[in-house]
């Protein structure tokens, strides 16, 4: 289902210079959405493509801005949402080369066609390359993408060397779509992600930030670290936790699972496209884990430390809560050591050194040095000092942990309820990021699932 703004301004420009010579601006949906209507999923955005100069967009709404400079397109707002507007003479322009040099005109081909079929050979996948006329109800597919749906395949437009050479983003921008649609590549694409991974440093570290936050905060990150890790790229982003998985005998095609993707399972089934979280909520698992990898905790330390963050650093509260929790704990886990008999002050002191080790855990993930010395105990392994988190988010992240050590907060109200306010989780509102942050851990080190097997016993 198209949502209602993008339904509206392409209701504007369907009518806009219409006469009864001339039936309005041509404007089709392309890209990702038209994918994820065809197989019935919630698309994260939606993109117009029209026949209007942008000019034209631009005198078309009353709030509408051009942004982009070497590939300009249209932020057009509409019910405090922003619908993304290209033109087909502007995408005409992006690259460099003329991709359609490459590819013979299909036969029959009128000019409305041919402009459609150019403006699909610049797309990246073949999945991607679609084109829909919502108003004829007509799927446009010159690449082969609707056959490549079928067969649940990513494969790039051009040949993967080149599409790859030509746009390194699109090595991350594939990981994310396989891994939120579940899908495999083509041979010949996973050959060529594989052997150009490290072109990837030559984005810069916004954009880095920007197409990791996409395969981990929209619902697929736990499948998103397992293709990374498959690939090779985990060791060049997240080398911390390419180490972890080295260390944990961790194969590339491994189906098994491990505390660190679990808590990303639980995260996954929280959120969606149209649901995402804020990227201090990822930052500060990785955080977590780390800490825990480095240290392992017994599970009610654990829980107590949850609930602390949960409640804005009410420790005293937190442990009276975590001593009555007579539920067993996921023993698989390496990170977490046997229960013990922890007196009230013996486990708060645990609490806050728990604190003191995410927060050092974090400091190390935005240090070039502890980085680059991540992976040093495995010869083979690539070097990476990359640094992706920028100040404004490790400071973000600090304040989720930091009332644990320091003491609880004025005014802090803890959520009630198990009602999760997507609007605020994905703005980074603090008391949302807590709550769901206590959630996944618990759903996490006291898995249901255990819940269900002692009562079957």
């Amino acid at each position: 289902m198209i949502a209602k703004p993008t339904r509206k301004v392409l209701n504007v420009l369907k009518r806009k210079g219409s006469t009864w010579l001339n039936a309005g601006y041509e404007v089709y949906l392309v890209g990702g959405c038209v994918r994820d209507l065809i197989l019935k999923r919630t698309p994260k955005d939606f993109d117009v493509i029209t026949s209007a100069e942008l000019k034209e967009v631009m005198k078309t709404f009353s709030w509408c801005e051009i942004v982009g400079k070497r590939f300009p397109i249209c932020h057009v707002h509409m019910d405090d949402e922003i619908v993304e507007v290209s033109s087909f003479s502007t995408c005409g322009r992006k690259l460099e080369r003329d991709v359609s040099d490459d590819f013979e005109r299909p036969a029959g081909c009128d000019d409305k066609d041919y402009i459609r079929w150019k403006n699909s050979l610049r797309r990246d996948f073949t999945i991607n390359g679609l084109i829909f006329d919502p108003y004829a109800r007509i799927v446009y597919d010159y690449t082969g993408g609707l056959e490549d749906i079928r067969q649940a395949k990513v494969r790039t437009v051009i040949p993967a060397s080149s599409s790859f050479q030509e746009d390194c983003a699109r090595i991350l921008r594939g990981i994310r779509i396989a891994a939120r649609l579940g899908f495999h590549f083509s041979r010949e694409t996973a050959h060529f992600i594989k052997n150009l991974s490290f072109s990837i440093l030559r984005l810069d570290k916004t954009r880095l930030l920007m197409e990791i936050n996409y395969m981990l905060a929209y619902g697929s990150a736990e499948a998103s670290l397992r293709l990374l890790w498959k690939f090779g790229l985990l060791e060049i982003l997240l080398p911390f936790q390419a180490a972890y998985f080295v260390h944990n005998g961790f194969r590339r095609r491994d189906k098994r699972t491990n505390m660190l993707l679990s808590l990303f399972s639980n995260m996954d089934k929280l959120l969606a496209p149209d649901r995402p979280c804020h990227s201090s909520l990822w930052v500060g698992i990785l955080a977590f884990h780390k800490a825990l990898y480095e240290q392992p905790r017994e599970s009610l330390v654990v829980a107590a430390f949850s609930l602390a963050v949960h409640n804005g650093g009410d420790i005293l509260e937190a442990v009276n809560i975590a001593r009555m929790i007579t539920t067993s704990h996921d023993v698989s886990f390496h990170e977490l050591s046997e229960r013990q008999n922890l007196d009230s002050q013996t486990l708060t002191d645990a609490v806050m050194n728990l604190a003191a080790s995410v927060k050092g855990a974090l400091y190390k993930m935005t240090d070039e040095h502890f980085v680059s010395q991540a992976m040093e105990g495995y010869p083979q392994a690539p070097y990476s000092d990359l640094v992706f988190i920028p100040l404004g988010l490790y400071l973000k992240v600090c304040r989720i942990f930091e009332c644990v050590r320091e003491g609880p907060e004025k005014r802090f109200v803890p959520k009630q309820g198990i009602k999760i306010d997507y609007e605020s989780l994905a703005q980074g509102e603090l008391q949302e990021v807590r709550h769901v942050f206590a959630r996944i851990v618990f759903d996490t080190v006291y898995p249901l699932k255990l819940d269900q097997e002692d009562n079957d016993v």
